[in-house]
Parts: C-alpha cells; sequence; structure tokens
C-alpha cells in the first residue's frame, strides 16, 4: 500500500522531487530488484527511472500516483534495455571448426613407450603381473585378481605400490618433467 503524498488535493501541496525519493526510495529499490537479478543492475534501473520521472515532474498532474508513474517507468525502460540487448549468437551455414593440435612426434611417442616399459619390466614380477593385467590388458580389479588367484584387496594393494615406484622412476620423471 502506497501512502499519499499528498493529503488533500484542494491545498496542492506537491512535494518536492527529492523529498519523494528520499521517502519512496526504498520501496521503489525493492520494485526495481524484483525486475533485475543483479542488485547493481536494478540501482541503475531505479536511476534511470528517476532521471526520466524528474524531467516530467512538472507535466505530473496527480502527485498522489507517483509511484505508479515511477513503476511504469521502471517496467518500461527495463523493457527497453531487454529489447536492446546485444545478440552474440549468430546462424551460419558452417560451423567453426577448432584449429587442430599439432600430431605429437611419433619417435616421441615411442621413445615414451619404451621408457615406460623398461620402468614396468624393473617391477617385481607380481607386481609387473597386475599392472600388466590392469593398465596393457585392461582388466578389472576383480578379473585381474581372479586370473592372479588372489584378493581384491591384493591387488589394490599391489597395484598402488607399482604405481607409486613407478612415479619416482627415475627415467619416467624425466620424461614428464
Amino acid at each position: 500500500m502506497t501512502t499519499p503524498v499528498c493529503t488533500s488535493a484542494s491545498t496542492a501541496v506537491f512535494p518536492t522531487f527529492s523529498s519523494y525519493v528520499r521517502a519512496r526510495g526504498p520501496v521503489l529499490l525493492r520494485t526495481a530488484r524484483s525486475l533485475s537479478a543483479n542488485p547493481n543492475d536494478a540501482e541503475d534501473l531505479l536511476q534511470t527511472a528517476l532521471a526520466k520521472t524528474f524531467v516530467a515532474w512538472d507535466r505530473i498532474e496527480d502527485h498522489r500516483a507517483l509511484d505508479g508513474y515511477v513503476r511504469r517507468a521502471l517496467i518500461n525502460t527495463r523493457t527497453s534495455q531487454w529489447r536492446k540487448r546485444k545478440v552474440e549468437e549468430f546462424a551460419v551455414d558452417e560451423l567453426p571448426e577448432p584449429d587442430p593440435l599439432p600430431a605429437p612426434d611419433p619417435a616421441e611417442l615411442q621413445g615414451m613407450r619404451d621408457a615406460m616399459w623398461r620402468a614396468v619390466m624393473r617391477l617385481p614380477a607380481r607386481q609387473r603381473a597386475m599392472v600388466v593385467l590392469r593398465y596393457y590388458e585392461d582388466l578389472s580389479e576383480a578379473q585381474t585378481a581372479e586370473v592372479m588367484e588372489v584378493s581384491i584387496g591384493t591387488v589394490k594393494s599391489a597395484v598402488s605400490r607399482a604405481l607409486a615406484k613407478l612415479r619416482e622412476d627415475p627415467e619416467l620423471g624425466m620424461l614428464w618433467a
């Protein structure tokens, strides 16, 4: 409910613009915030609507309807902003393709594979077998445990220790450094 600014039309005592803004500013800001998701945009929206109201202040005959006038200015301003927004997507016939990544050097890839295999060969036989089954043969932990005739927990711990040794391998460390 709005409080009438002018109590009697016969006395024609109109408030000044600044006293109106001081008195009704918080209510109008809540209205602006309901129109905009961003609080900063809401403040800008209210400021623009109040500027439009200030320009028309002398032409407004019924100052008891100022809140409605400012709310309409808020809505019209927000609608204008929405209509003026830039469209940054354009329909095109061909999709732009990203630049392809340069293909890795085959000799470098082979060198990395050889270094990895030499590091795997330095692992103890049981750990090496589990790493080969898990990562080269792509078996699950359960399948690896079944093939090795051990528990799944044994596979997990042995593979974990093997990977820790591979991470510490000096030859592999130089490849990824």
